[in-house]
């Protein structure tokens, strides 16, 4: 059976987008409004920033403008990402995107005026403290890496063009690629990138999971070089821009913004390569043995430990499962979690042309948003829970800071959503003192959190390295060559315990983090941290929610090591992580046990 359109998805499945606007007018007049603002503000200071009430006074305006581009961006990334066969939609948001290129270019004058002041200067006006205070703290940083004010005006108004692979990617695959069904157990069956990636990947019957993986592959091989080809443009266009700037390497000017050091970003990838991998490879194992493989393929690692003990959960079930199992977190964060369901924030649906995966938009001045597909699997509960931690991440961050201390570091910003995968697990496992319970509880947080956070995305970081070490060298990426990255990474991890059948090796093209930067090995890191910070909870209880609390309220104001310090965890060495892959092989040690009982 095929997807349905977006338009005949039922309403109650959907996300209600009038929170931020409720009709075009007020959209409409919202773009004229932030048009005049640019005029305001260049008439008004440019060629004037040279003290500190000019500059005091440019960002309080700036600031303005930059909460109103956020709310119009956002209505606009987020209808077109439930649609990408939309072209209205997709026109819109395009049209948004020059606009807001063309704006960002005009006001490029204000980081390139204000940098090019005196240091003490900018100190004075950073010592005045004020919701301005976190951009010229960031100024301050940027300053030698700052280009000439014309070029900085150019490279604004190229935003678009630069910002086309990740575009290309999307459409490419959410537009054009259709899928054609498959023949599998005497049954023709439809196909997807969600349906696969959400649906066949976990099912236990193994002539349907193994026909639908080749079937999926099939498909992406036939866009492998125009993917290639996006991605290529992708990685040279921020290479050439970490020359331009000065940075000695592109991993250096990638790593700046997330305020780390490459020893910290290192370290998470080749501590999890070398420590998680054995027990991973048990996991793989154990999971063969339980299925009555005939050996272990890449298509046979997200099935469950315990296919028969997975109940079904519609979605009014979930909202009781994270209520519940987030109490320890306060009443006004449970309350959050209602409003949530009751003013729909998530959008639940599966249609044509809908993003894959799950995210949560977190627009200032307004509620989050959420999208992921509803499959009805105890995997969904967990992944809007895990979106849910976005957003009380972002309600008390929003609400505590300017638009200006918002500004999250990605190396942390998955430790408040992992946070809340682990409580919910950890709550469940209070509930029910049954060991097939237990054993299913332990079993999703291996093969959800865990395997999500510190297995799919480290992987993509360790092709990711591989990728940005060749571009570094001034070199060039095709298919072939990611091809080749990401079967030796995958090789690597899963030594003889896996057989990678082919298009094991196509995984680069099924996630958009790449696109992002240096994204995909930050989900290792906020877990690493989350379930430190979890253990506190469990053994301090109110004292280190309260503490994680002032570290959500902290917003961007801090850096990761800071926020992590605030929370009672030193990532400045390699224990935390350590520590956690120990748990990881803890939890798949009493699995292996549990299903030698139960036996």
């Amino acid at each position: 059976m095929e997807l349905m359109k977006r338009r005949d998805v039922p309403a109650e499945l959907t996300w209600d987008l009038s929170a931020i606007y409720d009709d075009e007018a007020r959209l409409t007049a919202d773009m004229e409004k932030v048009r005049r603002l640019t005029d305001e503000i260049e008439r008004d200071y440019k060629g004037k920033l040279t003290t500190v009430a000019a500059i005091q006074g440019c960002l309080d305006k700036y600031r303005a403008w930059e909460e109103q581009m956020i709310l119009l961006g956002n209505y606009c990334s987020l209808a077109a990402s439930v649609d990408y066969g939309d072209a209205a939609l997709q026109e819109r948001d395009e049209a948004f995107s020059r606009l807001y290129a063309q704006m960002s270019s005009r006001l490029s004058f204000i980081d390139s005026e204000i940098i090019a002041q005196d240091e003490a200067l900018l100190r004075e006006a950073a010592a005045q403290g004020g919701p301005n205070q976190p951009y010229l703290a960031d100024l301050l940083r940027q300053k030698p890496y700052q280009l000439q004010p014309e070029t900085e005006r150019v490279l604004a108004a190229l935003r678009p063009v630069i910002n086309a692979p990740y575009q290309i990617y999307n459409m490419a695959k959410l537009a054009d690629m259709r899928f054609p069904s498959f023949r599998a157990g005497g049954e023709e069956l439809p196909l997807g990138y969600s349906l696969y990636e959400d649906h066949y990947s976990h099912v236990e019957d193994t002539e349907v999971r193994r026909t639908a993986f080749d079937a999926f592959s099939k498909k992406l091989r036939e866009y492998e070089n125009v993917t290639a080809a996006a991605y290529q443009a992708n990685v040279q266009a921020e290479k050439t821009i970490a020359d331009q700037r000065g940075y000695q390497s592109v991993f250096d000017y990638l790593l700046f913004d997330q305020k780390v050091s490459r020893e910290m970003y290192d370290r998470q990838i080749d501590l999890i390569m070398d420590r998680l991998a054995p027990h991973m490879r048990k996991y793989a194992r154990l999971l063969q043995k339980i299925h009555g493989l005939d050996k272990m393929t890449y298509a046979d690692l997200k099935l469950p430990v315990d296919p028969g003990y997975v109940p079904p959960v519609t979605i009014e079930e979930s909202r009781k499962y994270i209520v519940e199992g987030l109490s320890v977190m306060g009443e006004d964060y449970q309350e959050m979690v209602r409003d949530a369901y009751r003013e729909r924030w998530v959008d639940f649906a599966q249609n044509q042309g809908k993003s894959t995966g799950g995210f949560c938009a977190s627009p200032y001045g307004s509620h989050s948003y959420i999208l992921l597909t509803w499959h009805g699997q105890m995997s969904d509960v967990f992944t809007l829970a895990h979106e849910l931690g976005h957003a009380g991440h972002f309600r008390l961050c929003n609400e505590a800071q300017s638009v200006f201390g918002t500004n999250v570091s990605t190396y942390f910003v998955e430790a408040p959503s992992t946070m809340n995968e682990l409580l919910l697990a950890h709550y469940m496992l209070k509930t029910n003192p049954d060991r097939r319970f237990r054993r299913w509880v332990l079993s999703s947080m291996v093969s959800n959190t865990y395997y999500h956070n510190f297995v799919t995305h480290l992987l993509e970081a360790a092709y990711q390295r591989e990728v940005y070490r060749i571009v570094d060298a001034g070199g060039g990426v095709q298919a072939e060559t990611l091809d080749r990255l990401m079967r030796e990474t995958l090789e690597k991890f899963w030594g003889g315990a896996v057989e990678l059948t082919e298009g094991a090796e196509l995984t680069w093209m099924r996630q958009p983090h790449y696109y992002m930067g240096l994204y995909s090995y930050t989900y290792s890191a906020g877990l690493t941290v989350a379930t430190q910070v979890c253990r506190r909870i469990e053994t301090e209880g109110r004292t280190a929610v309260e503490d994680w609390k002032r570290v959500l309220t902290a917003g961007g104001t801090r850096t990761p090591l800071e926020l992590a310090r605030m929370a009672g965890v030193d990532i400045s060495t390699d224990g935390p992580l350590l520590e956690t892959i120990e748990i990881i092989g803890g939890y798949i040690d009493e699995i292996c046990r549990l299903t030698e009982e139960l036996a």
